[in-house]
């Protein structure tokens, strides 16, 4: 297990941030209920999702810091709100950061500023950065993960059409996959971002193929490595970047949020290069459909460090010069109801996990990592995707993805 990054809120440059907005006074508090107001959520109501308030440093911590400071003063129980799942569809659905940015004043503006041009002029998904997120996101402990996750280990979203629970949800989606896939005895296959193994695990047991699995966690990889014993299928502490040779098919599940815009070109000319020309490659990935997405400062901080989701428009021009676009499947509500069914296996396990380490800070960053998480895909902010690909010319039949 490892331990929450050690921050706190009044950093130097956020301690400067809170000085230029002082000007706010007593407005500040008045100023945040109206903006919440908008989205349907009171501070200090009576509903399931309104903002119980415990420390006024909460209103400052907002104003000063916007959606960091309101996780960090979360985290550091200033405020609660019974149905926070719901609290996060309305801000979300409302679009309060929007409003809240241009009503805080000229610190949080710069802010925000700062941050675009970071992720515009930097590529923080670089070759060097690749095994951040892997060490501080991934590797936190397994013993977390596999008391939250299903058996399989499918850290994605799963596909509930026709499952009642979560592990037959993940079950389904494996074998959507497998279908999508077209999967053939003998052939190799490619796992860009495989996680605990669990599917290379499925596709080498029930397809009868051989997998190489690529991760940038060593944790995962030990896992993974473990649960895949006997099988043929190689599982790698590798950037996809180092990798060469040809697959019969490639697939991609929960890794793309990771590659960054800077990146995209490389990304999918070395799957481009590794898929065989007949071949097929099956992209899972989240989405968004703001215009110009940048990583959550709280989600960057405490999550996924240097994340970046794609919209539609940034991945249909990524793709245009080097694959056909054969199939493109939306069901971002199907994760809404994944997310909440990991929060309750984290609950359940909670006793156990507090025995093991994991502080009370660490739970209600948890918390509210998963349940804003359901709130973005339940306000329809955020989408899951899969999408499949071949090379241009490539195929000479009608590709005809199952559902």
């Amino acid at each position: 297990m490892s331990t929450l990054p050690n921050q706190t809120w009044q950093s130097q440059p956020e301690r400067s941030l809170l000085d230029s907005i002082r000007g706010l006074g007593r407005g500040g508090p008045q100023l945040l209920k109206e903006l919440a107001a908008q989205a349907d959520v009171r501070l200090d109501g009576h509903r399931p999702w309104d903002i119980r308030v415990h420390d006024p440093a909460f209103y400052d911590r907002v104003l000063s810091a916007g959606s960091l400071g309101l996780g960090e003063s979360y985290m550091d129980q200033q405020w609660d709100a019974p149905a926070l799942d719901e609290t996060f569809t309305r801000l979300l659905g409302g679009g309060i950061e929007d409003r809240l940015y241009g009503a805080a004043g000229l610190g949080l503006r710069l802010r925000i500023a700062l941050l675009v041009l970071r992720a515009r002029l930097l590529n923080l998904q670089s070759q060097k950065r690749a095994f951040q997120v892997g060490e501080q996101h991934y590797d936190v402990g397994n013993d977390l993960y596999e008391a939250m996750l299903d058996p399989t280990m499918s850290y994605s979203c799963g596909y509930w059409a026709e499952a009642e629970d979560l592990e037959s949800a993940q079950r389904a989606k494996l074998d959507l996959i497998c279908r999508k896939l077209e999967l053939e005895p003998g052939e190799r296959v490619l796992d860009i971002g495989c996680g605990w193994g669990g599917l290379a695990e499925y596709i080498a047991r029930h397809y009868d193929v051989q997998v190489v699995g690529l991760t940038v966690s060593r944790e995962q990889a030990q896992l993974a490595r473990q649960r895949c014993a006997g099988l043929p299928v190689d599982i790698r502490l590798q950037d996809y970047r180092e990798l060469d040779g040809r697959f019969d098919k490639i697939v991609s599940v929960g890794m793309f949020e990771h590659v960054g815009r800077k990146n995209d070109a490389a990304f999918f000319d070395t799957a481009a290069q590794l898929l065989k020309e007949d071949g097929l490659f099956l992209l899972h990935t989240i989405g968004t459909s703001d215009v110009n997405p940048v990583n959550d400062p709280w989600i960057d901080r405490y999550i996924f460090p240097n994340g970046e989701l794609p919209n539609a428009e940034r991945l249909a021009q990524a793709l245009r010069p080097r694959f056909v676009l054969e199939d493109w499947h939306a069901f971002g509500p199907d994760y809404d109801r994944t997310l909440m069914a990991w929060w309750a296996n984290v609950e359940q396990a909670w006793p156990a996990l507090a025995n093991a380490g994991y502080d009370e800070r660490f739970r209600r960053m948890w918390k509210y990592y998963l349940h804003c998480s359901a709130g973005f895909f339940r306000s329809r902010r955020g989408h899951l995707w899969q999408l499949v690909l071949s090379h241009p010319g490539g195929r000479s039949d009608t590709y005809r993805a199952p559902r």
